[in-house]
Order: structure tokens, then sequence, then C-alpha cells
């Protein structure tokens, strides 16, 4: 069960990080990989036992490109995973600037939907499209309007997809990762600590937490899940836990004692 035995996968962003721990699942599983990157992950590749091809997902050519090269390499797909994203500053929206805020969406909205379009054209009938999204997607956060931004719209992408190559037999879906350590997400950063306090499990996720998601939708069980958004953040989204709760009423205790009410006079 869950095998991925001759299917053929191709993994963006995989230099490092999710993409990286995806390729290394699936090719436990028996999958044939090709990852893809910015950075040059030749040696990468060599290590886990997968090819490496070039890509820029904000250039639409590199994608077509990428993606011919590697069904020259290992034959027809049968799972994409356009993965590469990120955020590049932290800017309540007042402050962002409108060159950050283009390229966030260059780099997140516009490299999933190259992925999308050139990836069907190369894929199996009965194929599996995954779509790295965000938590930042559903969930607001001042800091991150561009970011939220452009990964809500990776989720209206993900479902139009669905819809167009339903009848091919190709599922197309979206995982919204919540905090996970990796390369760029540091166990002592802000974000973690924040996790920590905010999340009912009161952890970050690792990525053996995560891939095993991506793994199951590549797989023929998940054959009839498809438009679907899958959260992997610990319940970070569901609002409230006790831990954060109980702190907000002892600052509330605290200030009733002060004599402060609240009001303005």
């Amino acid at each position: 069960m869950f095998s991925l035995a001759g299917k053929n996968a191709f993994i963006t962003g995989a230099a490092r990080g999710i993409g990286l721990a995806i390729a290394e699942r699936f090719i436990a599983a028996g999958a044939n990989v090709v990852i893809s990157d910015i950075a040059d992950a030749t040696e990468v590749a060599a290590e886990i036992g997968a090819s490496y091809v070039s890509i820029d997902v904000t250039n639409e050519q590199s994608v077509r490109q990428a993606l011919e090269k590697a069904v020259a390499l290992i034959g027809k797909l049968d799972v994409v995973i356009n993965n590469a994203g990120g955020a590049l500053a932290d800017a309540s929206i007042e402050n962002e600037n409108y060159e950050n805020y283009a390229r966030t969406l260059q780099i997140n909205t516009d490299g999933t939907f190259f992925g999308i379009k050139h990836a069907a054209p190369n894929m199996n009938d009965s194929g599996s499209i995954i779509n790295t999204a965000s938590l930042a997607a559903v969930y607001a956060v001042a800091e991150y309007a561009s970011y939220s931004a452009a990964k809500a719209a990776v989720l209206a992408l993900s479902r139009s997809a669905a819809m167009a190559l339903g009848p091919r037999g190709i599922r197309v879906n979206c995982i919204l990762p919540g905090t996970h350590t990796t390369p760029s997400q540091p166990a002592d950063g802000l974000e973690t600590h924040l996790c920590r306090k905010c999340t009912p499990l009161g952890r970050e996720g690792s990525l053996e937490n995560l891939v095993g998601v991506y793994h199951f939708l590549a797989t023929d069980e998940s054959s009839y899940i498809t438009g679907q958004e899958i959260i992997v953040d610990g319940g970070w989204g569901l609002g409230l836990p006790s831990t954060v709760s109980e702190a907000l009423t002892e600052d509330f205790e605290g200030e009733r004692q002060l004599g402060y009410t609240g009001e303005f006079t």
C-alpha cells in the first residue's frame, strides 16, 4: 500500500527543505524522481538517487523546458509537485513596496500557474499535481499581505485546474503547511516560538510530519481526491488554545486589579 513504484515524479524547489524531503520520501517509496531548483542541486540529486534540472519558476519558458527535460530523463510524468515559493519580506501592507509584492506573486503564483499549465501536456492520464500553498492563504497575518495573497491565489488556481484536468483523471490538490522546521524556518525563530504557544499540539512540525501528506496524494489510494486543500498546521488555524486563553485571562485580571476599565475619558 502507498507504493510509488514505477511512478515518475517532478518536484520544484527541491534543493533543500520541504522539496528535498518530499523527493527523499518518494524515492524511498519507489518513485523515479527529478528535482528542480534555481539553485544547483546536481550533487544533492546524486546523493539521494534523483536527477536534477535547473528551473526558474518565474520564467514560463524555463518551466516548460524543465518539464520537457524531466520527461526526456525518466519518461512521461505521473506526479508533479509545484513546491517552489517563499516570502521575500515581512511588512504590513502600508509599508510593503510594490516590487516585493510583485516578486512574491511571481515566485508563488506565477510559478504555480506555469507549473500546472506545462505539467498537463507532460503527464500521463490519472496523474497527480500537488501544489504547496500555506496556512497564510487562509489565516490572516498583518505582516504577510503579499505572501498571503500569492498563496490564496494558488488555492484558486488549484481548484480551477482540478475542474479542467478532471476529465483526464489528473487530480490537483493543495497542501497548506503551517510552521515546520526547515533551513529557512529555524527552531529558535520567532515564528516557531509563536507556533509553540498558539497551536493545540504545542509544537512546530517536522518535515516528517508533512511529507506523508504529499506521499498519500501522489498514490493511487488517493485517486478520488481532487480540488482539496489539506492544512497541516498542528491546529494553529483553529483558534486560541487554552494556554493563550489562560494567559489573556491573567492579563485581564491583572488590569482589573489595577483599575483599568478599557474606557477612555
